[in-house]
């Protein structure tokens, strides 16, 4: 690269927002640069990390089949898919996020979630039904739950394959090992970007910068500052090159800082497992099958509702209450009644697993407990069991507990039936929820609520959207939705300045 290089829009970033980011300014007739932190084989941001599951609205089965279109006659038989509304996915948002989510930011990513994922389609990306993760096999008949049924082969790292696949066919101009460090800009607003590659600083002019790098979570320093203590012990789930410098620039550049700052996506994670996410082990280590059991401490004690609601909308914030429990781990426990309800990474080689014929074997086996205080919760808890409610996984039954100060909401079983196991998890960081703020068309608000000329941001680089917790899957739904959004606006801003 020389200094003389100009684009119509540099993208910053090599995830599923950047990607979308890329594709729709480049589908507007927009030149476009790239720009990849980590190498060609590491690239992908925390997308490439992810389960690769997708929250997106759908009324029945015409729909469905905008995103899975070669779904059988016989599946739509075999199946009850439900319906995801507008208003439920409105709902979702306020519920979890303490009704603090921003409105405006919101009703973007609910309204325009479908038809940003049929564009998808159109980039490569191929959609399919979630059997193996969102549906129970009940009465001859797959029900999805959880609102949340759609997939990509592959996962994240599909997702991410596919759009790099697409960008290069169309164009777009990609520079990997090219760390951004600084935004090239003045009164009249962003022109540029100042980038690290091989040892040597480059320069490109841009009439119009996308920022969609990720957060701050592979920053210690950073999680420490912000999140508060005990966070520098925490695993990064995802990239190791999520070090908060898409941040940094825009609040140098004069970019408000905005959301949920003290705030993050934290799961239940392997203890044992290395310190950055593993690409070639990543589901081995997700523990998010909680609900079929009960979580207890290094003291013995249940400390939270297990069965409070769907794990997609508990398990972002669950790993959090996990960091807090001394030596910042737990355990998972489960007996043979629930053994098939399991995920698979579950059952692979890198866990942490525990397995006896008895209670008082298994809690002989558990390091770092307090093995006579966890008999007794054991014993307490199998006796509070309510026995007269039915099971089921794909409702919120309410057969819960009775008289424990922890309850069980829904799902409570005895622990009576062989085997038992245990899993031994600790928490596990995905992203966290602070960023900068953003209007509805993706621009960069600077502190007297002004956008910045030429600035526009997408994915988790946006703060104001998730707020304490969030619901499963709209993580990468709202960086494809808002990726596309400020592709479009830097592509149309790029053509007035000509």
């Amino acid at each position: 690269m020389t200094l003389n290089n100009s684009f119509d829009v540099v993208v910053v970033g090599g995830g599923n927002a950047a990607l979308c980011a890329a594709l729709s300014a480049r589908e507007a007739g927009a030149s476009v640069l790239l720009i990849e932190r980590a190498p060609e084989s590491e690239r992908g941001g925390n997308s490439s990390f992810a389960g690769g599951n997708w929250r997106v609205v759908y009324r029945g089965v015409d729909d469905i089949k905008k995103l899975a279109p070669d779904l059988t006659d016989e599946e739509i038989a075999n199946s009850e898919f439900g319906s995801y509304t507008e208003e439920n996915f409105f709902d979702d948002m306020a519920r979890v996020t303490q009704f603090r989510t921003h409105p405006d930011l919101c009703e973007v990513l609910v309204t325009r979630c479908l038809d940003t994922l049929t564009w998808m389609r159109t980039k490569g990306v191929r959609f399919m039904l979630s059997y193996g993760r969102q549906a129970f096999k009940i009465n001859g008949k797959f029900r999805f739950w959880g609102g949340m049924i759609f997939t990509v082969s592959g996962g994240g790292l599909g997702v991410v394959d596919a759009l790099f696949s697409t960008a290069q066919r169309d164009g777009v101009e990609i520079s990997y090992d090219s760390r951004a460090d600084r935004l090239l800009c003045d009164e009249r607003g962003v022109h540029g970007i100042e980038f690290i590659k091989g040892g040597r600083r480059h320069q490109v002019s841009a009439k119009a910068v996308v920022l969609a790098c990720g957060s701050f979570e592979a920053n210690t320093e950073w999680r420490t500052r912000y999140l508060g203590r005990g966070w520098d012990l925490a695993k990064v789930r995802g990239s190791r090159f999520n070090t908060g410098d898409g941040l940094r620039m825009a609040m140098d550049a004069g970019a408000q800082s905005y959301g949920n700052w003290a705030g993050c996506h934290a799961v239940s994670w392997e203890r044992y497992a290395s310190d950055c996410g593993d690409k070639n082990l990543f589901t081995d280590y997700q523990r998010h099958s909680y609900p079929w059991g009960i979580m207890v401490n290094a003291l013995g004690k249940r400390f939270v509702d297990e069965g409070a609601d769907f794990r997609n909308y508990t398990y972002a914030k669950y790993g959090h209450i996990v960091l807090e429990q001394p030596g910042q781990f737990a355990y998972q426990l489960f007996d043979a009644k629930v053994a098939h309800l399991l995920r698979r990474e579950y059952q692979g080689r890198n866990v942490t697993r525990i397995k006896a014929n008895t209670l008082d074997e298994l809690v002989s086996k558990l390091e770092d407990v307090d093995q006579t205080q966890l008999m007794q919760t054991l014993t307490e808890y199998n006796a509070a069991v309510r026995m007269d409610v039915p099971y089921d996984p794909t409702v919120k039954d309410g057969r819960g507990t009775m008289g424990l100060s922890v309850p069980k909401s829904n799902w409570a079983q005895r622990l009576d039936e062989p085997p038992f196991e245990a899993y031994a998890v600790t928490c596990g960081i995905t992203f966290a929820f602070g960023g900068i703020k953003a209007t509805p068309q993706a621009e960069v608000v600077d502190v007297s609520n002004v956008p910045i000329p030429g600035l526009f941001a997408a994915g988790e680089m946006i703060g104001g959207i998730f707020y304490f917790n969030y619901p499963g899957g709209s993580g990468l739904t709202s960086g494809a939705v808002f990726g596309k959004v400020a592709g479009a606006s830097a592509a149309a801003f790029a053509a007035n300045m000509t």
